[in-house]
């Protein structure tokens, strides 16, 4: 009579550890995800509250750039344009075209407090030689727009080259504005809006923040698959089957 074949769990203590090791390694990190997510959700209904929301004052006394209140904030500002200290952001493209944000400082009403106002987008002439012609608006003039602020890192791996124009800047950099001008300044930049100035030939179309709920949503369930995966891997590779039994 032919013996009988049967499978057997062979437990190795090496392999388990480094499978609970990596288990517990994507659990945490499907949690960081999913956290994320949630995050990321808050901020979006923040967003669109806040947009249907009159704008907020903004005056002199210096706000707190990490308030939530001033979070991509609907906000109004008066005050006068600084024509001599307005500068370019180079490398901002609209519809494939090249071109420039034009950063124009403007001194709130009632102090020496400036604000930052992109007061949009300008496309490059016929040669980077020479920036383009931009009119400021002279006297007193009331802005509206949305606080936002600027990105403090850099690119990875692109190192600032300063251009031999003054005026032609890489990259928005409120510390560097700050130390070429002193006095006080507010830590968030206006993003000034369209019906503001619409014949001035600035084109004002900002971009929603991103809704990046359901991309972290999606990395958060990857790595519970993997986690899952693992487990499964463990398991199978720890099942041993059992010799023939001589007959």
């Amino acid at each position: 009579m032919q013996g009988m074949q049967g499978i057997y769990f062979q437990f190795r203590l090496v392999p388990a550890l480094v499978t609970l090791a990596g288990v517990a390694l994507f659990i945490h990190l499907g949690q960081w995800q999913g956290s994320k997510a949630a995050l990321r959700a808050q901020q979006m209904q923040q967003y669109e509250t806040r947009m249907a929301q009159p704008p907020a004052d903004l005056g002199t006394v210096l706000i707190q750039a990490d308030h939530d209140h001033w979070h991509n904030a609907p906000v109004r500002v008066q005050g006068v344009y600084e024509a001599d200290k307005q500068f370019f952001i180079d490398n901002q493209q609209f519809q494939a075209r090249p071109g420039l944000h034009v950063i124009t400082p403007l001194k709130i009403d009632g102090g020496t407090t400036r604000v930052l106002v992109n007061r949009g987008w300008v496309a490059w002439g016929d040669s980077r030689a020479v920036l383009p012609s931009v009119a400021t608006p002279a006297g007193a003039v009331a802005v509206t727009g949305v606080a936002v602020q600027p990105e403090v890192k850099k690119a990875f791996m692109t190192p600032d080259r300063p251009s031999p124009m003054v005026q032609l800047w890489e990259r928005l950099d409120l510390e560097r504005f700050a130390r070429q001008n002193p006095g006080a300044l507010q830590p968030v930049v206006v993003l000034q809006a369209q019906q503001d100035a619409p014949n001035d030939g600035l084109v004002r179309q900002w971009p929603a923040p991103q809704n990046k709920v359901m991309m972290h949503q999606g990395y958060s369930l990857q790595w519970y698959g993997m986690a899952a995966a693992l487990v499964i891997f463990f398991l199978v590779a720890s099942v041993r089957r059992k010799g023939k039994v001589p007959p």
